[in-house]
């Protein structure tokens, strides 16, 4: 090896071991890239920006928590039938067991199930409120997510409170098979009953909503908003397009898509759906 070769090997190593030590020293989770646009950002900067991109605008997953203070006034969120849990009724396995998922899950998320209701006010408004989590298995809804959607249901129509179900969702749990399924008429009546008594119910579609919830009550509000280029789907696209032997717009199944052909009516950036939700729902006041 020549004196120079000898030197930038020395060099390289040296530039390498200052690397090493700096990436020691940065916290993880410190930085982001924004999945759209590329742009790195500060974590707590998107996090003041309500997990909205500063330079395109791309929305990005956020959780259930996170949704209650966005949304909702400083303490006035009161949850209902939080401990509400799934058990396994058909003993259900594939690659892992349903109760050991349904315990994985619970401990990543520090949730329940793939929702959380409760009451709560926006602009002094009293309302209930039921958010869906799809960190929770895909924000797929078992009999559990029924069960509790339906009791907020219940309680707001007894008490005469509008409803907004913000929906994020694969759809229905296939770990309960049929019991799955029910929970789609199961809240759709208790929507009707809430609707013969004149009150209010808002859905709002972030991305994913999709299958069952999409083809029961994310479609059953008295006016239904959406996220900016929010997936909203019942079928997967490959499964239409094997079915009917075409290629679908490459739009398709997206908020703007929807907005464009009559299914939704409106779209409203995350930023702007507090300020929004509170207009809508005085004019019911």
């Amino acid at each position: 090896m020549s004196l120079s070769e000898w030197l930038n090997t020395k060099r390289n190593i040296s530039i390498k071991q200052t690397f090493d030590e700096i990436n020691l020293k940065v916290p993880e989770g410190l930085w982001i890239k924004c999945d759209s646009c590329g742009l790195l950002m500060y974590y707590k900067t998107l996090n003041k920006n309500s997990k909205v991109c500063p330079k395109c605008t791309h929305h990005f997953p956020t959780s259930s928590q996170e949704r209650i203070k966005q949304l909702l006034d400083y303490n006035s969120w009161q949850p209902i039938n939080y401990n509400l849990a799934s058990t396994d009724p058909l003993g259900f396995s594939d690659r892992k067991l349903y109760s050991s998922r349904l315990m994985d899950m619970k401990s990543k998320t520090g949730l329940f199930d793939a929702v959380q209701t409760g009451i709560g006010s926006i602009n002094q408004i009293e309302l209930g409120f039921g958010i869906m989590d799809f960190r929770f298995m895909g924000g797929s809804m078992g009999s559990v997510v029924g069960e509790k959607l339906t009791r907020l249901i219940e309680y707001s129509t007894k008490n005469n409170l509008p409803i907004i179900i913000l929906c994020a969702s694969g759809g229905a749990r296939m770990q309960e098979g049929m019991l799955s399924l029910m929970q789609m008429a199961k809240i759709s009546s208790a929507l009707y009953k809430h609707r013969e008594k004149h009150l209010p119910y808002f859905t709002v579609l972030t991305s994913p909503t999709t299958g069952g919830v999409t083809a029961s009550f994310a479609m059953l509000g008295d006016i239904i908003i959406a996220e900016p280029k929010a997936l909203i789907a019942f079928a997967g696209r490959r499964v239409i397009e094997q079915t009917i032997k075409e290629d679908l717009p490459k739009n398709f199944q997206t908020s703007e898509y929807l907005f464009k052909h009559g299914f939704i009516d409106m779209i409203l950036s995350r930023l702007d759906l507090r300020k929004n939700l509170g207009q809508i729902l005085s004019l019911y006041k």
